[in-house]
Formats: structure tokens, sequence, C-alpha cells
């Protein structure tokens, strides 16, 4: 019998139960469940529901990142204008990229919450079907202010989303495969850029049966998305969520039938669970700035302040700075297309290294990378330079990306861990609004070149930031990484 299963009504002597005993025996609950994920080895089972919900994060990089690509479509249709008259023009490209990344403040900053009230698995599919319903209704605007609306509300429900699954992942995960889980959900999902890339370079320049290229693309994924929907009945709830939520028997079942599956496939006795770490208290939203947190959700506050100026000044601007350079559409969205075909393999490297270096240390390098590439880029013209100093960038970024995704789920405990993180990932999403806005009046004032020091500034800071303050987790425990 487990201590989980010998708990009481009763505290020591036959005493009814305090608070305290109730915490501790819940503390318990958890530490014991948390010990029997994390003894798990890597079978089929446990990648089965990575590749779950990483399909899930496919169709959320791919709304999230068709915005560059079918920016020039949205050009050449009238609805929009490459640059605006003034800093926060409403008609300009600069405009959809800001609606969408102030839906995706709102989403991760108001809406994060959701997936530690309601739990991972229902927050998970009522976001995707909030996000693809939102798409459809903008894949019919004619005008800038519609437009703009509409991403607008699909930015929220993406927003919850990107929270959501990068939880899930954590929670499900055994501590000795968080790394390579979120390289593969990373590999998974930058798959999209490719697709998106290749779709646009296909349909944005035409207009299939009468209706211009960028709606189809926009509707595409709208209509693939709907796949994980019903895939998503294979997924269980995340069993740390549940034992924190005193659900400890449901809990326990869960991971049961988990452990089940694991073991025929391991064709032999499972590891017995270590000891359980220490359980931190039951935490609330303000123990963000007690303790060890304050300093972490600082340093991940400024973090993605200035990450995103790197990522999506590169990722979500790349097509229109070419066309700034002289090239055509059709060849800026050629050599995106091409560029994009990398954007999977920065993950896939990292599966190889993402266990072995510590998280911080990864993230600070290719920082450097994205500065020394980004300033080189700005000044080259060849087709050979631009596509080798894209694909370096674009390296550079989905590595940052998926190791950072690892690592801000790995420092707040599981009562507080999706509205922590989508409280500090929100500012990245304050950020791109304004910095879209920024980029678009340097791209006008000073040029590509002026553009890409803007952005070299942004990573000094972010390799400032982590390499400073960022403490290292790899390898533990997320239960010893919450003290």
């Amino acid at each position: 019998m487990t201590m989980m299963e010998g708990a009481s009504q009763l505290g020591a002597g036959g005493r009814t139960a305090t608070p305290a005993d109730t915490a501790a025996r819940a503390g318990t609950a958890i530490g014991e469940i948390s010990a029997r994920l994390d003894r798990l080895p890597a079978t089929p089972a446990i990648w089965k529901l990575i590749v779950l919900l990483s399909l899930g994060f496919f169709f959320e990089l791919y709304d999230l990142l068709y915005t560059g690509y079918v920016a020039p479509g949205l050009v050449k249709s009238g609805i929009l204008t490459p640059t605006t008259s003034g800093l926060f023009g409403t008609s300009g490209v600069a405009s959809f990229i800001a609606a969408l990344f102030a839906g995706l403040f709102l989403g991760t900053i108001a809406c994060g919450f959701l997936a530690d009230r309601f739990g991972r698995r229902s927050i998970f599919t009522w976001s995707l079907l909030w996000y693809v319903a939102a798409n459809t209704v903008m894949a019919f605007q004619d005008t800038a202010n519609g437009l703009n609306l509409w991403r607008f509300i699909s930015g929220m429900g993406i927003g919850v989303e990107l929270v959501t699954i990068g939880t899930y992942i954590s929670e499900l995960t055994p501590k000795r495969l968080r790394g390579r889980a979120f390289a593969i959900c990373q590999t998974i999902g930058f798959s999209a850029v490719p697709v998106v890339a290749f779709l646009s370079y296909l349909l944005v320049p035409k207009a299939p049966f009468g209706l211009a290229g960028w709606r189809w693309v926009v509707l595409l994924g709208g209509v693939a998305a709907l796949f994980i929907w019903y895939f998503r009945r294979n997924l269980p709830e995340s069993p740390r969520w549940l034992a924190g939520q005193g659900r400890t028997d449901e809990a326990s079942q869960v991971l049961a039938q988990l452990e089940e599956k694991v073991a025929r496939q391991y064709g032999k006795p499972l590891p017995q669970p270590e000891a359980p770490d220490p359980v931190p208290r039951k935490a609330g939203f303000a123990d963000m700035w007690k303790g060890p947190y304050r300093q972490r959700t600082i340093m991940l506050i400024i973090f993605h302040i200035f990450q995103t100026v790197g990522f999506y000044g590169f990722a979500n601007w790349v097509p229109t700075l070419l066309v700034k350079q002289g090239i055509t559409v059709t060849h800026s969205l050629l050599y995106t297309t091409v560029i994009g075909l990398a954007a999977p393999l920065g993950p896939l490297i990292g599966f190889w290294i993402a266990d072995k270096f510590e998280r911080k240390h990864v993230i600070v390098w290719m920082a450097a990378l994205n500065i020394v590439a980004g300033l080189l880029f700005s000044q080259v013209s060849s087709v050979l330079a631009i596509v080798f100093l894209g694909v370096a960038l674009t390296l550079a970024g989905n590595i940052i990306s998926f190791t950072y995704h690892t690592y801000q789920q790995e420092l707040y405990p599981t009562a507080i861990r999706a509205r922590a993180v989508g409280f500090v990932y929100s500012w990245s999403r304050l950020s791109a609004v304004f910095s879209s806005f920024v980029i678009a009046f340097t791209l006008k004032g000073f040029g590509v070149t002026g553009v890409f020091v803007f952005i070299a500034g942004a990573m000094m800071l972010v390799m400032l930031a982590i390499g400073l303050m960022g403490p290292k987790t790899l390898g533990q425990s997320l239960e010893s990484i919450s003290h």
C-alpha cells in the first residue's frame, strides 16, 4: 500500500486531521505521482503522447508564422501597405502583425490561468477550436480593420494554446527526457514553416477558383487543425495537475494506465521510483514575486521582451525585407521557402544536445550566432549568401525557441506553472506589438541594415539576462527546481 492509499481522514494518533495534515498528505501524493512519472523509460507510449501534443503545436506555429508569408499577398490585394505613414498606422503590415501579438498578449497574460483552473486537456481542446473559428472568419475580410480585428481574436486562442501545450508536455514527460521531448515537439512544430512557406509560394501570387491565394493559406491551416481536435481523445489529463487539485485517486488511475502501457512495451519490470522530492507548498500567483521565483520572473520578462525582436523580427519580416532590397514577391517567397526548410532542423539538432548541455548556455550561444548572422545578412545580395545566412538565423532562432520553452516550464511549481509561464511569456507578445511598428519605422528610415542593428542590440540583452540571472536545471526533477 502506498502512502497515498494509506492516507485517512485522521491525523497522527487518531486525532482529526488539520489543514496542515491535509496539505502534507497532498504533498506526499504529488511527490509520489511525480516520482512514478520520472522513472518511466522512453517507450513508444511516452513518445506517442509527445507527438500528439506536437501536432497541435504544428498548427499553432502554422497559424502564428503565416503572417510574414501572406503579407505580400495582403499588400498585392490592396488591403494592407508594406510600411505605414506614421509610427502606429493601422493600414500596414505592421498593424496586422501587431494585432496578432496583441491577441497573443491578452491570451497569455489574462487567460493563462485557465489551464491551471480547468486542466491541461480541456483547455488544449477548446483553445484550438477558438482560434480555428476566428481564422476562418478572418480569411473572408476585405478591410484592414476587419482583418486586424479577427487576427487579434485568433491570437488570443493561439496564446492560450501555446502556454497549455508547453505545460502539458513538461508534466507528462519524465525528467530525463524533457529536453528531447521539447526538441521533438519543436521539430514537428517548425515543420509548419516550410509547409506554410511552400503553400504561400504556390498560392499567394495566384487566386485559385477566384479566391485570393492568401485566403487559401489561412483556410487550409484551420481545416487541417480540426484533425487534432479529433485525436485529442487519446490524451490523458496531466497526473501532476490532477494530484495538485486533490484528485489523487484519479491521478493514480491515469498514471497506472500509462505505466501499464509502458511496462508492456518495456518488456521487463519498471524501475523503482526514486525517493520523492519535497513538494513546494500550495503556491499562488503572488509567489512569482517571492523567494527563488522573483529573480526567475524578472529574468524571463527581460528575456521575452528582447528575444521576440530577434525571432519574429526575422521570421515575420524576411519576405518583406527581401522585397525592400529589390527582390520580386515571387523570388522572395521562393528564397524564404528554401530558408524555411531549415526550421525543423534546429530543434532536430537539439534532440542530440537538449539533455547534454545546460539550457541557459545554449540560449546564450545561439543568441550570439543570431547577432553575427543577422548583421551579415543585412550586407549581402547574392542568392547563396542570403539563403546560407537565412538558414543560420533560422537554426539559431529555433534552437533558442525549443530551449527556452523547456527552460521556462521548469522554473515554476505545478500549481502556478501555466499562469506563471503565461505571464512572463505575455511580455514577448507585448514586445512584438510594439517592435513590429518599430521595425517598420526603422525599415523605412534606415533600411535593412538598421533593422538588423536593432535586432542585434536586443539579442545582446538576451545574452546578459539569461547568462547572469538564469539558474541551472539540467537533469533535475520539476519539484527540486521549484525550491
